[in-house]
């Protein structure tokens, strides 16, 4: 396996059973790989209910309201942009060359 993929598991505590998964996950379409946005649509969704579970569990005095915003906050772009460049999420990702001279 690749080390990279190897410690990037390392980086957020989990092993993949199928560690092709995990390497398809972070191929962009620009890479010329198969299209990827089912696993797009379902990791939305993951992360959309851990997040939403983290905060439910975190605030439990907090209305609906006050959690669905601070969820919007966390899984904006420019929060997860932060979130991938502190695991080194740049280093493993698969980007066709226009896109990584873009910065992906």
């Amino acid at each position: 396996m690749d080390t990279r993929l190897d410690a990037l598991q390392r980086r957020i505590g989990h092993r993949f059973a199928d560690a092709r998964l995990l390497s398809r996950a972070l191929t962009h379409r620009s890479f010329g790989a198969d299209h990827n946005e089912r696993l797009e649509f379902l990791g939305d969704a993951v992360l959309s209910l851990a997040v939403s579970g983290l905060l439910y569990e975190r605030f439990k005095g907090s209305d609906e309201g006050d959690l669905t915003r601070v969820r919007a906050h966390l899984v904006r772009e420019e929060s997860l942009h932060r979130v991938a460049l502190q695991l080194a999420l740049p280093e493993v990702l698969h980007l066709g060359e226009g896109e990584a001279r873009g910065g992906g």
